[in-house]
């Protein structure tokens, strides 16, 4: 006779595995806590949101990623990639253009100003905030971000009603 675990046996063993997970990722230093203090990313992250971020082997376009200002030392940054090693990024008349195309931004909340031309070197990526108007320290301030030593954001785990991934 075989036995079944129940779905909610399976719902708890998933959810101990994933604890597990987590934890052995925090131990071995490639996953982070951060909690969000600013408005530079609203809508997609409000201040009080805590997030998981695992350290980035690599990333792409679109994705949220936090770093360590290049001008503040001991400050984190959040901010989304919108260019990539190697590309160049204009701003002109609010928009950001990728190697002379007009990028679609679905999340992006307001005109880009500030204008402006930025080429990214290898290993660098080029940052910008959501919240156009209230994002300070981002590569319109500080020219391309190393990707060294980057988190890219993975998991909202509060406020409750927002968790999930990123």
């Amino acid at each position: 006779m075989a036995l079944h675990p129940s779905p909610r046996a399976t719902a708890k063993l998933a959810i101990v595995a994933a604890i597990g997970g987590l934890t052995a990722a925090g131990l071995s230093g490639k996953l982070a806590r951060f909690q969000v203090a600013e408005k530079s990313m609203e809508p997609a992250l409000k201040p009080g949101d805590y997030l998981y971020a695992a350290l980035a082997g690599s990333v792409t376009r679109g994705d949220i990623v936090i770093y360590s200002d290049p001008s503040r030392s001991g400050l984190d940054l959040i901010k989304r990639v919108i260019g990539l090693p190697g590309e160049t990024v204009s701003i002109a008349g609010g928009q950001v253009a990728i190697d002379g195309s007009l990028l679609a931004e679905p999340w992006a909340d307001g005109p880009t100003l500030a204008e402006g031309e930025w080429t990214n070197p290898p290993g660098t990526i080029f940052t910008l905030g959501d919240n156009r108007r209230l994002s300070a320290g981002d590569s319109r301030a500080s020219g391309p971000v190393s990707t060294n030593g980057m988190y890219r954001a993975t998991w909202r785990y509060w406020p409750l009603p927002s968790v999930g991934r990123l």
